[in-house]
């Protein structure tokens, strides 16, 4: 690999890890699991290694990922709060412990657990609680004293506390308070958080305290950042002082004189995670010592006395039992494996998605293998091969005929995918009318997919159209709705009317056709019955929409059934017009890239600003852009920006930009 290929791919995965780490740490909705994000940072580590000269200063590698999110008040750490760096390998515990004895250090190390939630920042006065912050980006992060002041396992004030002590520990969820809170998302018809330790974060940042309290989160204290009135020289000793003082530390820490029993402890921490009550990422090795804290240092982003060894994701074994399909809303036919239950990351697991029939013909699968099973992430539970396959079975076929209306399944033009095609099929109905409801469509909020499926059981509901004449006696039969959330769906179906028409647009469910693309049907064409009548070459005149997308309008409104649910819509009084907010020539002409966390506006709100005043708002920088509004961590875009000499306006100065 040439050092030009290096720095390209160098700056494709920057990107990817910057978009991802907006997504974990201020989104709490991660896309990649665990294991993808973390090969993604080996092999941009790995590149930079071999090309020191593609390294920039905001590179993920050279920082700590997380940002202040913009939402609360910031805080400067006096003690900056470092992240760790992540070990794959018990030869890498090893190298790290050469390096350690290479400086002239004898070491004594402490192995404890590494919980996976939100680090946070305590801070007490004379025993009472002052202040209490994230760790944003290490040296900056957000101040949450007034939720976290909300949460009951936070002591409040400290009996025998010093003049000042400030301590760094993790915000988490127990599993049964999350499996508590997923089951009331899920009956609300809230997308529920993926897992613990996204919900942590989720709670913690709420606007709201009292929604933070009765989230039931925890904290374990990990170390002690800075202290006044008393004084520790080792890691061991600063934990059991916390723990005399009140504060709930680390749950298992244990010394350790060479580097071969640190490791036996953390395969014996690997053994027993299945049996703890909350989630964990790893283990992480420290030296004991301060004295021997200060000697070895820090780099820029990671303290050399400490590492974290990172847990390869759980392998069960487990007998296939059967496969169930179930489709979609696209008339996808998708294959679940169902299992002899096995216990596997914290929670007893007994399906799994098999993806497609070129998946299931690749392993082999009969019904009675005994089959691998592993959750990716730690959190989505999947099939990764077969140990031994069952005496005297058949390979596994996936049916041709759809399980939920019996029409024909087939593979359409290059697609792995079986799909029915019959659009009155009863399971796509249902996929449909939950997408049509989501938040991202019409937004019918108290109709989720328990909702939806009780309403389709019950004969209410056949398509979209028919929400609008549910009645609020029909309402009442369905099951823990009572007169409140009768009327409170009621008045959310009615407020629904009134949406815009890129929301209806996307709601239909069109192939190909994703929120931003409806919008950009919508504002073009500005009504339902243009969008209706437009033709291939018309639709393919949109910047943004392509001959697939524009194929897939156009059989969309010739399917059959299609001009009879609009009608219908439309006479429920469903808003078929585009109200498009008034739009200035400000920015005209102008393409603006949006990075990094700003302090007033999210992303998505500075985008919508640069269309509305007339400019375009693009998710790359090239030659053709014209500005890039940058924000704190903003990462490789700005770096290209710089290196291409494009302007880079501040927040303030965006602002400035749209003053009359």
């Amino acid at each position: 690999m040439t050092q030009q290929q290096a720095a390209q791919r160098a700056e494709e995965l920057r990107r990817i890890i910057e978009h991802n780490n907006r997504l974990y740490y201020e989104d709490a909705a991660p896309e990649l699991e665990d294991f993808e994000y973390d090969a993604l940072s080996r092999e941009l580590k790995a590149l930079e290694q071999q090309f020191p000269a593609i390294v920039t200063a905001a590179s993920p590698t050279q920082r700590v990922n997380e940002a202040p999110s913009g939402r609360f008040a910031k805080v400067t750490h006096a003690v900056k709060m470092e992240s760790l760096q992540d070990a794959f390998s018990f030869d890498e515990l090893r190298e790290f412990d050469r390096r350690v004895r290479d400086a002239g250090i004898e070491p004594e190390y402490v192995v404890e657990i590494k919980i996976d939630g939100l680090s946070c920042s305590l801070e007490y006065e004379n025993g009472v609680l002052v202040r209490a912050s994230t760790r944003g980006d290490g040296v900056v992060g957000d101040d949450v004293t007034a939720n976290v002041t909300a949460i009951e396992a936070v002591p409040k004030t400290l009996v025998g506390a010093p003049e000042y002590l400030e301590v760094r520990g993790e915000v988490y969820m127990p599993h049964d308070v999350f499996d508590k809170l997923k089951a009331e998302q899920e009956n609300l018809g809230v997308t529920p958080f993926k897992n613990p330790r996204n919900a942590a974060a989720g709670s913690l940042r709420q606007k709201d305290p009292a929604v933070t309290a009765g989230r039931g989160l925890s904290i374990f204290v990990f170390n002690i950042q800075q202290m006044r009135g008393h004084q520790v020289s080792s890691h061991t000793e600063s934990l059991d002082y916390c723990k005399s003082l009140g504060l709930a530390v680390s749950p298992r820490y244990r010394v350790f004189h060479s580097i071969e029993d640190a490791i036996r402890e953390i395969e014996e921490i690997g053994n027993r995670r299945s049996t703890l009550s909350f989630d964990m990422d790893g283990a992480v090795i420290k030296l004991n010592a301060f004295d021997q804290r200060r000697q070895l240092g820090s780099t820029n982003k990671f303290p050399r006395w400490a590492i974290a060894y990172k847990y390869p994701p759980e392998v069960k074994e487990t007998e296939l039992l059967g496969v169930e399909v179930s489709v979609g809303r696209t008339g996808v036919l998708t294959p679940t494996a169902q299992f002899k239950p096995v216990f596997l990351a914290g929670t007893t697991v007994a399906r799994a998605i098999l993806h497609n029939e070129d998946f299931i013909r690749q392993l082999g699968l009969r019904i009675g293998d005994t089959i691998q099973v592993r959750k990716a992430g730690d959190i989505i539970p999947e099939v990764i091969g077969v140990t031994r396959h069952a005496e005297d079975a058949e390979p596994y076929v996936m049916p041709h005929i759809c399980p939920s209306c019996g029409s024909p399944a087939v593979h359409l033009q290059d697609e792995a995918a079986l799909r029915c095609v019959n659009p009155e099929c009863p399971a796509q109905s249902l996929r449909n009318l939950i997408h049509f409801a989501c938040r991202g469509a019409m937004d019918i909020d108290g109709m989720g997919e328990a909702v939806c499926t009780q309403l389709v059981e019950k004969g209410l509901v056949h398509s979209a159209a028919d929400i609008y004449s549910l009645t609020k006696a029909q309402l009442l039969t369905l099951d823990k709705f009572k007169q409140k959330s009768a009327t409170n769906l009621l008045n959310a179906i009615e407020k629904s009317k009134q949406n815009n028409l890129d929301k209806l647009l996307f709601g239909l469910g069109i192939r190909n056709i994703g929120d931003k693309a409806a919008a950009l049907l919508a504002e073009h064409f500005g009504s339902m019955d243009a969008v209706k009548a437009a033709c291939i070459e018309q639709l393919c005149e949109i910047e943004g929409i392509g001959s697939i997308m524009a194929q897939s309008v156009v059989e969309f409104f010739a399917k059959e059934g299609t001009a009879d649910l609009l009608t219908r819509l439309e006479a429920s009084g469903v808003n078929m017009i585009w109200h498009g907010e008034e739009k200035t020539t400000k920015l005209a002409g102008m393409t603006i890239v949006v990075t990094g966390t700003l302090e007033s506006l999210s992303r998505s709100e500075a985008e919508a600003l640069i269309t509305q005043n007339g400019g375009k708002a693009s998710g790359s920088v090239s030659k053709k852009t014209s500005y890039v509004l940058a924000g704190t961590a903003a990462g490789s875009k700005l770096t290209k920006a710089q290196s291409l000499g494009i302007p880079v306006l501040t927040e303030q100065e965006f602002l400035d930009m749209l003053k009359d």
